[in-house]
């Protein structure tokens, strides 16, 4: 189910130069604020979890997730390249399965450390807001490559709906709408937040339970589709 080649050139074509320099700049940006805001205020555990929420998970988490997970395969299907990948004896689902491991580790590298980071630097972790925080980014960087990778397998403006989803569905319906909570991967990774941290700093509006299931079964569902919409795609010469 995971083909090492396959990995090696997608982590290759997603640290590239020019993607390196995007996946880095909204870490860099999430440390300056930190560093800011811990010497304009002092150690506060509420601006901790403002901050750790509002920009970490709110916007630097899904943006990374987008660059990443539709990174991962949409270029190649984009430029024609793809096909020299599948003429290969090796199972589609296992590319994409291969390549959403590879998105999963980049979206976490580049968004749960990160956010630790930043956490310590806001409160040295006090109630627990940093280490909170870092689980819900690892759990929604699953969620998200998983998503942005389906995308990056059914259209061509992958980025733009990716962009479009994380910055208006996740960052302003997820937030300010109620019944559009219950469908956000935002508040899905709050959830299993807020148990971590065991205080009302971190809250969602989504039980454990439900967040859960619900993160398991979207990862699941478009993995597996992905990998159906990977099958569609012919070869020339195919029949």
């Amino acid at each position: 189910m995971y083909d090492p080649t396959v990995a090696r050139l997608t982590y290759r074509a997603l640290l590239g130069r020019r993607r390196a320099l995007i996946l880095f700049a909204l870490p860099a940006l999430l440390i300056a604020i930190a560093v800011a805001v811990r010497i304009l205020s002092g150690a506060d555990d509420q601006i901790a979890s403002d901050v750790l929420g509002g920009f970490a998970l709110a916007t630097m988490v899904p943006i990374i997730g987008v660059i990443a997970g539709t990174g991962a395969i949409a270029p190649e299907i984009d430029d024609g390249s793809v096909v020299y990948l599948l003429a290969k004896p090796i199972k589609r689902p296992t590319i994409i399965f291969t390549k959403l491991i590879v998105a999963v580790s980049v979206t976490m590298a580049f968004s749960a450390l990160p956010t630790f980071a930043a956490g310590y630097i806001l409160n040295g972790n006090g109630q627990q807001v940093a280490v909170a925080y870092t689980i819900a980014a690892l759990v929604g960087s699953i969620a998200y490559a998983a998503l942005f990778l389906l995308l990056g397998t059914i259209t061509r403006h992958a980025v733009v709906f990716g962009l479009v989803y994380a910055l208006v569905w996740e960052a302003v319906f997820g937030t300010l709408v109620a019944g559009a909570r219950t469908l956000s991967v935002q508040q899905w990774s709050l959830a299993v937040a807020h148990e971590v941290a065991g205080n009302d700093l971190v809250t969602s509006d989504v039980s454990l339970t439900s967040a859960t299931v619900l993160l398991v079964a979207v990862t699941v569902l478009a993995t597996w589709y992905a990998g159906q919409k990977l099958r569609t795609l012919k070869l020339a010469g195919e029949e």
